[in-house]
């Protein structure tokens, strides 16, 4: 069956289209054109504005499952509905720093999700468990550890076609261990590493092209040793992801990166849980509580975002001063490019997923709409 989406303001990749429709097939976008074909189902958007859904390559759990805790079909359920919610309509569920049986189970769990469900979860989001100790942030001590080949190949081996990202603190690794990753095929972002610039910037030039988390779980800028901050920010190359919440990192750390990093500054939510409706979260060592809106362990440091990709676009326009299509542009083809799916999602031409967002001037209304 065809449908057309008519009557409204088209965000493709790189340019805004008025007065044109676009014409879907079984999910499939088939073309951006003119005319609208005669006896055709119309999707009236009454001149608000649509675009590709938005891409989140970080997100922990949707309103009621944490992944990491429960690597079940139910947990990704939950992620990927929570977040079309928000606008959001590809995501890479993230199983943290956990045992090694945790991993294997996330990653069959992804495998046998993506067999069933032809949606937007992409892959996984693996973050550590190879993480420098000293910059582990919220992850559970007990479960960092150093990488040996043996749990690496296996890693590669289970992972392959399921982990689409992988957090790395590559100054633990030997070059073989990096090569083997860097063959792998997964796409490696350096994060929570303490890692040094001159140390950033050789892993960089080995092909790391992407970090976790700007400004968290890393090394911060200093005049005498810039550090994973100042690596980032000098190399134009790199990506990099950012919470962009006022709190993870203030927003005129956010404005000074927006300057540097120009079109490789991409949104990520990094939610611990969606919606604000969790009020409290345990699993093992690991324990946090809704505290004015944001989730906060026992010493009352941070232990993850509450911010939707939608809440990131706005802070983006009003907080970074950035034209609501560049915000837009900052949810969907960057982070497409970031892990190498610019040819697959994250714009609205022919062939493309029909999976979009819709809003409004202001940005007041941003709903999904999958066809």
């Amino acid at each position: 069956m065809q449908q057309a989406i008519i009557n409204s303001v088209i965000h493709t990749a790189n340019q805004i289209i008025y007065d044109n429709v676009i014409i879907i097939q079984n999910g499939i976008i088939q073309s951006v054109q003119k005319e609208v074909p005669e006896n055709i189902e119309k999707i009236d958007l009454d001149g608000n504005n649509i675009s590709a859904g938005f891409i989140d390559i970080h997100i922990n759990g949707g309103e009621q499952f944490y992944f990491s805790q429960y690597p079940t079909e139910e947990s990704i359920n939950d992620i990927y509905d929570s977040s079309l919610k928000y606008g959001t309509t590809e995501v890479l569920p993230c199983l943290i720093t956990s045992s090694h049986e945790n991993i294997l189970k996330g990653i069959e769990a992804i495998k046998n999700y993506r067999e069933k469900y032809n949606n937007g979860v992409l892959g996984m989001h693996l973050e550590g468990p190879f993480i420098n100790p000293i910059k582990r942030g919220a992850h559970l001590a007990e479960y960092v550890r150093t990488p040996t080949n043996k749990e690496l190949e296996e890693i590669i081996r289970y992972g392959k076609d399921v982990i689409k990202v992988m957090t790395i603190a590559p100054e633990c690794f030997t070059d073989e261990q990096l090569d083997m990753l860097m063959d792998s095929g997964f796409i490696i972002s350096a994060g929570h590493s303490n890692m040094t610039y001159r140390q950033a910037i050789y892993y960089f030039s080995k092909g790391i092209q992407l970090v976790t988390h700007l400004y968290n779980a890393m090394t911060q800028f200093g005049h005498r040793e810039p550090g994973l901050v100042g690596a980032t920010f000098s190399d134009e190359e790199v990506y990099a992801p950012i919470i962009l919440d006022g709190t993870h990192c203030d927003f005129a750390a956010a404005k000074l990166a927006y300057r540097l990093k120009k079109d490789k500054l991409i949104l990520i939510s990094d939610a611990l849980f969606l919606g604000r409706k969790k009020q409290s979260f345990k699993w093992e060592g690991f324990e946090a509580k809704l505290v004015d809106g944001l989730y906060r362990n026992p010493e009352g440091n941070l232990a993850g975002a509450t911010i939707s990709m939608a809440d990131a676009v706005r802070n983006a326009v009003l907080q970074l001063n950035v034209t609501v299509n560049e915000a837009v542009q900052m949810a969907t083809t960057r982070p497409a490019k970031a892990i190498g799916m610019q040819h697959k999602i994250g714009s609205v031409a022919a062939g493309f997923p029909a999976r979009f967002v819709t809003f409004s001037n202001g940005l007041e209304m941003i709903e999904s709409l999958v066809l």
